[in-house]
């Protein structure tokens, strides 16, 4: 039973949408009618300032490290309900019930959640979305990048359970497909760049 209720609170963690919140907060806008129309750090950033930008990717991996530490406690450290924590966190995040179920991306969720419960490839996949985003200069290739390696990577350095590594898999398949519409862009050339400061 605490295992259901951990996946419960999890979601509803994750449907939290902290950049939607403080953008509508302190601009007075909706996050949603502006940029790429997502609700995550790097849309709040380019449209509201680096401030809330970074704010929001705080938070957002905060609610995905909280919702995972909250089933270990729960569940006595059980890592079946972990993980389904870890994608219930992420799929509230993507599919918020607080906004109609049209979310976020889920990159920085999923980046709290699975850093809790596999630290080690998560640093490594850290590694990779570094470099894709410094070769590409998008935030969402790095992502993308980042998503598709980090099972492979957790497999082969923690050997998981197969709960384990099918929640990953789920989670990383989730973020890929929420950048659909970046690949689009990118492949016609109309991705956003990042830089760090404006020029």
């Amino acid at each position: 039973m605490n295992g259901l209720f951990s996946i419960v609170i999890a979601y509803l963690l994750g449907s939290i949408p902290f950049g939607y919140v403080l953008t509508r907060f302190t601009t007075g806008r909706d996050v949603r009618a502006s940029g790429s129309g997502n609700i995550g750090a790097t849309n709040v950033m380019r449209t509201a300032g680096k401030t809330l930008g970074l704010a929001t990717l705080a938070l957002d991996i905060l609610k995905g490290t909280l919702a995972v530490f909250a089933s270990d406690k729960m569940t006595n450290g059980d890592p079946m309900w972990m993980a389904l924590a870890a994608l219930a966190v992420c799929a509230g995040h993507v599919f918020p019930v607080f906004l109609n179920f049209k979310g976020g991306k889920a990159v920085a969720t999923f980046a709290g959640a699975f850093g809790f419960l596999m630290p080690i490839p998560l640093l490594a996949t850290m590694l990779v979305f570094i470099i894709g985003v410094a070769a590409t200069k998008h935030i969402s290739a790095g992502s993308i990048l980042g998503a598709g390696t980090f099972p492979l990577g957790a497999w082969l350095i923690l050997h998981p359970t197969w709960i384990e590594l099918l929640c990953a898999v789920a989670a990383c398949a989730m973020v890929i497909y929420r950048h659909k519409e970046n690949m689009a862009r990118m492949h016609a050339g109309t991705e956003s760049v990042f830089r760090w400061s404006k020029k």
